[in-house]
Parts: structure tokens; sequence; C-alpha cells
């Protein structure tokens, strides 16, 4: 059984909880406070440096080693979501075209609702096909508050 690391992280939108094992990081939630004693390793330092560049606005995409647990279709959605660029944002339906099942935006929904690694693995880039800020499991407005945050540091 895998050792579990958690650590906590003062973001600009809230506390972020952070957990890695031997693998990688794989769950980031936002938490309203430290309810508990962080135990460090390599990952969540690396994690906490990333996130400390990327709310400076000098980190666009995160290079942090992820230990991404869900199923295929699940795997798949995220790993498109990794393809966004920063500071863009594609719909629920351009996902589902991108991995091959252009009819699955409900599904691709449902799989961005379920990502466990936020902002890392970046649903905020994900809107509805009016471009309403729609879904977001840490608050829509966590969701508009990453966008802009990254529309001001688009070179």
């Amino acid at each position: 059984m895998d050792k579990i690391y958690i650590s906590f992280y003062n973001s600009p939108i809230g506390y972020l909880k952070i957990f890695a094992n031997d693998n990688g990081i794989f769950e980031i939630d936002y938490v309203s406070e430290i309810n508990e004693d962080s135990t460090n390793c390599t990952y969540i330092e690396q994690c906490i440096f990333e996130l400390d560049k990327y709310f400076n606005g000098k980190l666009k995409q995160f290079s942090i080693k992820l230990d991404i647990r869900g199923t295929n279709f699940q795997q798949k959605v995220w790993n498109s979501l990794l393809k966004i660029p920063y500071g863009q944002t594609m719909t629920y339906k351009q996902i589902a075209f991108d991995i091959g099942n252009e009819k699955a935006s409900r599904a691709v929904g449902n799989a961005n609702n379920k990502n466990k690694i936020p902002i890392i693995i970046p649903c905020h880039r994900v809107i509805g096909g009016n471009n309403a800020m729609v879904g977001y499991a840490g608050g829509v407005w966590r969701k508009e508050w990453l966008l802009n945050h990254e529309k001001k540091f688009i070179l």
C-alpha cells in the first residue's frame, strides 16, 4: 500500500489540499481550512513550487508527475484537457470531438467534473457551448478567476 503524503497550499483562491503518493500527485482539493499536519515529499514540494510560479504568472504548463486515476474514458478526457493552451478555452463539444466521440458532450462534462487534479489538469478551461461559465467543482467564481488570471499573462 502506498504511503500518502498531504500538504496545504494557500493560493489566491483559497487553501488547496494536495495529495501525493510515491507515484506523483493524485488529488488536489479546495478546502476552507488547514485541518491536519502536513507530510511533505518531493512531489508535493515540486507541486507547491509550480503552483507558486503559476499564480505569479511565471508558469504556463505544469511538469509535475501525476498519478491520474480514472476510467479509460475519463483519462482520455483529462489528457485532452492537458492540451488546452494556457489562457484559452474549449467547449465540452470540442473536447468530445477531440477524443473522437463528438456525441459525448455530456459524458465529457461528467468526466470533467470528476477531475481530481484541478488547475494542473485544467478543467477550468472548459466552458459551455454558448461561452457560459458552467460547472466547476471549486465554484464558478474560481473558474472565472483562473481564466482571468491566465488571460493577464498571455504573451
